[in-house]
């Protein structure tokens, strides 16, 4: 049976947090337009361009809303659009059905063990599913999220009035953690966005913490693999070439206007459709997975293939290296040169090159091992916390 395509969707644009929660809240109850969040603070060409993509009815800004004549509609069940980017650069907008929502928040308290009545702090661009996700968890149990800018003296101090459940990313549990040995005001931390090193990881529980690590994508409603298992009624497979593909209630319904990305992505049908992701994983024997990097982050060094994640993962197990990164930089003589950019955990003692290569070396096959480190004081973040890799490929200027 064909889908009908009879609810508008409004574009909303720099309104706050609290106000993007009730129109999502609206959304969900099915009262209002599907909505598309746009951040505060994106660039007037950015809004431009993303309105031309995504074809809305309506745009609705702090001064008012503007009717559009020319838009298109989505499915009766989608709730939320969310404009991301991906890996190409090309904007894309994820198709989010009201239902897949419910259960993906449903899921999330069950798994946590997160009770009616406990706080939820929202420190996450709420344009993004990550932060759109913290307040449906805290709309699930029958409370309200606070929202605050990032500001880790603040958030602790948050966290202490409060005792909240609060999801990050890497860099934010690491400044956290720079100011204070004691994590344990908070709930549970929902750590996702990024790979997270193990060092982050042993050193947050250590300070008291209860991290439960997460991995999902705008297509899968946020977080949809807790600590390797999958939340429930969620399935996890990992196909013949590497891919993980994910299944369940949880996936979204396509995406907006690109009918040949949809069936580039969903496969199958009913019961059995999955979504083919960009990652590169493998099962264990207990069917934990474990995310080894974008299949678009292959570097082809001298005609060897390097998973630029996984060697980033070994890096960050050093004691030296706080964070890192690795990228596939032009080489006239290897096509691409495996290239590390570390922030390192001594700024006075930074690794070098040998420590680096030595320490790959031993774990990878030695073509895996970079053939440069550059060191930063810190690295780039794309708005959702991951790690800008498309601006690492440029080497930064000397001081």
């Amino acid at each position: 049976m064909a889908i009908v395509l009879n609810r508008p969707l409004q574009v909303v644009a720099g309104l706050a947090p609290e106000s993007l929660a009730e129109l999502v809240d609206t959304a969900l109850d099915g009262n209002g337009p599907a909505v598309l969040p746009i951040a505060p603070g994106t660039p007037p060409a950015r809004v431009r361009a993303l309105v031309e993509a995504m074809r809305p009815h309506s745009v609705r800004t702090p001064e008012g809303t503007e009717n559009l004549g020319d838009g298109v509609a989505v499915s009766a069940d989608t709730a939320l659009v969310i404009a991301t980017s991906g890996s190409t650069g090309t904007p894309k907008g994820v198709e989010l059905g009201a239902d897949a929502l419910r259960h993906s928040a449903r899921a999330s308290v069950e798994r946590m063990g997160a009770r009616t009545g406990e706080a939820w702090l929202c420190v996450l661009p709420t344009a993004h599913v990550s932060g759109l996700q913290v307040g449906l968890r805290a709309r699930a149990l029958g409370t309200t999220a606070l929202y605050r800018e990032f500001d880790a003296v603040e958030v602790l101090e948050l966290a202490a009035r409060h005792r909240p459940h609060v999801s990050l990313v890497p860099t934010q549990l690491r400044r956290l953690l720079a100011l204070s040995g004691d994590l344990s005001a908070f709930r549970t931390v929902l750590l996702g966005g990024a790979a997270a090193d193990p060092g982050l990881l042993i050193a947050a529980r250590a300070a008291g913490a209860r991290v439960i690590t997460t991995y999902g994508m705008s297509e899968t409603c946020g977080g949809c693999v807790y600590d390797g298992l999958p939340l429930a009624d969620v399935s996890v497979e990992v196909d013949d070439e590497g891919l993980v593909r994910l299944g369940g209630p949880v996936l979204f319904n396509g995406y907006r206007l690109r009918p040949d990305l949809t069936a580039l992505h969903l496969e199958g049908s009913g019961d059995r459709i999955r979504f083919r992701t960009g990652d590169l994983g493998a099962l264990d024997a207990g069917g934990s997975l474990r995310v080894r990097g974008r299949v678009d982050d292959v570097i082809n060094t001298g005609g060897h293939k390097v998973v630029a994640g996984e060697v980033a993962e070994l890096l960050t197990r050093l004691d030296s290296v706080a964070e890192a990164a690795v990228v596939g930089r032009p080489d006239p003589e290897w096509g691409e040169r495996v290239s590390a950019v570390v922030v390192p955990s001594d700024p006075g003692a930074p690794p070098a090159l040998t420590e680096l290569r030595d320490w790959v070396g031993r774990h990878l096959p030695r073509y895996a091992a970079p053939r440069e480190v550059e060191v930063r004081s810190s690295l780039p973040l794309l708005a959702s916390g991951k790690p800008d890799l498309r601006a690492l490929i440029t080497p930064s200027a000397p001081d």
